[in-house]
């Protein structure tokens, strides 16, 4: 039996809303919707808090149909998180009014890190903290219209090497009224390459004394959590890559900011075949509702459901995830990889060698890990770091997730 061992912070503060333990799901495209997030938070007993995947400020005023559908929480997610992405603070405001006055969230978390080039050249995500006075004019309009909703950032070091923005940024949120800052220790040069800058996670602690830090970058175990807590001095860790694939990852963040270090998750293939299936399942099902459950005819099949197929075709990118490190051979990854209903998965995992145990090796770094990479910015966008000329409604983006 393990002995508990004491470690602080036991809890984090947003807002009204008390996270305990300090662990926090990142958002991320196509991946944090209602299903994982679901799964990860039955794996922590409802402990922690679990953001949703990026939701464009335009596409929601707007009303999309598909990001309406990506803002429905399950009855049981409390406090209900939405992540959103925003250039235009007229915009910005509009959509934190809407999630206030209609009830839609119980906090607001802005995304000021995303790297990827079809939200940088529009001068948003890791692009937009250089422009510090947009950057402001953001923040105040969130949190002005908010209300009592809490609102967050997440953001990276920089643009790159040379445009370092975390420390003013920080500053700012400060000012701004922002209740907590999440710093994914990485530019935006370096996407998901190298190594995390834990230091520079201890630096903007120290900067922005006034509200909690979150850490962010190369957590790949429970373990990791506790080392980067300890030797930043941050007030809880946000898990994103990690979590491909082992969902059971919360777990094991509970048991050990709850001082039971030994209590790791350790799943044979067959437990996490299981889970791959119900993965499947809600995915399926939560499709289907948000498509008002229609109904198509199978030919020969009579009549499956639209949302099972397309859950299974969704699923498809989690299967290396799930089975990384497992005796599975490459043809049978390629099979499991292309399944489209639930039956033809679990016929296909039902071939395997369920009796595996946890591979040696799969707790360490997945998903993507690119880097180096150049970031595609608006034209002229490093000439001054405060003008914001030229920015507005035309550099949103009208589609959410990503």
């Amino acid at each position: 039996m393990s002995t508990p061992v004491s470690l602080a912070p036991a809890l984090l503060r947003i807002g009204p809303h008390t996270v305990t333990p300090p662990v926090v799901l990142a958002p991320m495209a196509g991946i944090t919707n209602a299903p994982f997030r679901t799964l990860c938070r039955e794996f922590s007993g409802g402990k922690g808090l679990f953001v949703s995947e990026m939701i464009t400020t335009r596409a929601l005023v707007e009303r999309n149909e598909k990001t309406m559908q990506l803002i429905h929480f399950d009855a049981t997610e409390k406090p209900r998180s939405i992540q959103l992405y925003g250039v235009d603070p007229a915009t910005v405001g509009k959509a934190v009014r809407m999630i206030a006055e209609e009830g839609l969230a119980d906090h607001i978390d802005l995304n000021f890190g995303c790297p990827v080039p079809k939200v940088t050249r529009k001068g948003g995500g890791s692009a937009l903290p250089y422009k510090r006075n947009l950057l402001r004019a953001i923040l105040r309009e969130a949190v002005s219209g908010a209300g009592d909703l809490p609102v967050t950032m997440k953001m990276r070091k920089g643009i790159d090497d040379d445009h370092i923005t975390y420390l003013d940024a920080g500053r700012i949120a400060v000012e701004e009224g922002v209740t907590a800052i999440a710093l994914h220790g990485r530019t935006a040069a370096q996407h998901y390459g190298g190594t995390a800058d834990w230091d520079a996670i201890a630096r903007l602690k120290e900067h922005v004394p006034e509200i909690p830090v979150l850490g962010n970058g190369d957590i790949w175990s429970a373990q990791d959590a506790l080392r980067m807590v300890r030797e930043t001095g941050c007030d809880g860790v946000v898990v994103g890559r990690g979590c491909l694939g082992r969902p059971w990852l919360f777990a094991d963040l509970v048991a050990a900011f709850e001082g039971r270090t030994e209590d790791i998750a350790r799943p044979s293939l067959r437990e996490v075949a299981d889970v791959m299936v119900r993965h499947a399942t809600l995915l399926g099902e939560w499709i289907e509702n948000g498509e008002a459950a229609r109904r198509v005819t199978v030919e020969g099949g009579g009549g499956r459901r639209v949302g099972e197929s397309k859950g299974v075709v969704d699923f498809r990118k989690h299967v290396a995830w799930y089975l990384k490190g497992f005796a599975v051979g490459s043809e049978m990854r390629k099979r499991l990889a292309i399944t489209s209903s639930l039956a033809e998965l679990r016929a296909g995992l039902d071939e395997l060698d369920l009796d595996q145990p946890w591979p040696t090796g799969a707790d360490g770094p997945r998903g993507r890990t690119s880097g180096n990479n150049r970031v595609v910015l608006p034209d002229g966008w490093l000439k001054d770091p405060y003008d914001c000329a030229g920015v507005g409604e035309e550099a949103e983006l009208d589609t959410s997730g990503g």
